[in-house]
């Protein structure tokens, strides 16, 4: 399924959670925090702006703030809450689009580099955002750690969650290093939904090697938006890489 038949409308329209799951306050909060301290006085672009779960709150933090998105219905769910002239958005592949400006911060997060399924985009995206940053411009991702470590032989899914009403699980193709996250969610009325998505898994360390390829360097690497220290116990990292400054 490519990924605009995934996000389409009835998605867009049911995809924010406000208070809840990664809209806690908990959650949010210290990634608003985060990437307003690395944008500093710069503007910043947010690849997958997506309904603007980030781009919103950080452009009340008086950060300028612009977006590349692919899904046509997500970039209307985002106009619903601010307007093109307050966060305006390139509708577009993120591993290729262009918008206007250079920058100080590009960011990418909460998995969303993951929805490139090869290499090759996912090396792309990475060149992407060096184009568009300024000297010394960084680009920060979000990206949970592969969970193979859980996986006995024989078997391909992972529960990563469950709560009342809803189970979470990924099925791994460990050959062509990808995963499909399941959501079921189960109404009251014995009604069951489901939600799939396909991934291309990526490891902290390919991760880096695609960063040196497009002109990067790793700055920092921590498990949370809040700082803690990434161990091989980390369930998912957020890594700051940064271009030389000129000179």
């Amino acid at each position: 399924m490519r990924q605009e038949e995934i996000w389409d409308t009835e998605t867009a329209r049911n995809y924010d959670t406000p208070g809840s799951g990664m809209y806690a306050p908990e959650v949010l909060g210290p990634a608003v925090d985060r990437l307003a301290e690395l944008a500093g006085a710069g503007p910043a672009l947010e690849f997958a702006i997506g309904t603007g779960r980030v781009a919103v709150p950080l452009a009340e933090r008086g950060v300028p703030v612009a977006g590349i998105e692919l899904s046509r219905p997500m970039v209307d769910q985002l106009r619903t809450k601010v307007d093109e002239a307050t966060i305006p958005v390139v509708v577009g592949d993120m591993a290729s689009a262009a918008a206007p400006g250079r920058y100080t911060l590009v960011y990418l997060v909460y998995n969303t580099i993951s929805n490139l399924l090869t290499q090759a985009e996912q090396v792309a995206c990475f060149r992407n955002a060096a184009r568009h940053l300024l000297p010394g411009g960084r680009f920060v991702i979000e990206l949970w750690v592969p969970e193979l470590r859980k996986l006995p032989p024989g078997q391909q899914a992972v529960v990563f969650r469950t709560v009342p009403g809803y189970i979470g699980l990924d099925t791994y193709d460990i050959l062509r290093q990808q995963v499909v996250s399941h959501h079921f969610r189960f109404g009251d009325d014995r009604r069951t939904t489901v939600f799939r998505s396909p991934h291309r898994y990526v490891w902290p360390a390919e991760l880096d090697l695609m960063a040196q390829l497009a002109g990067f360097e790793l700055e920092s690497r921590h498990a949370d938006w809040s700082g803690s220290g990434f161990t091989g116990e980390s369930r998912s990292h957020v890594s700051v890489y940064r271009m030389p400054s000129e000179g």
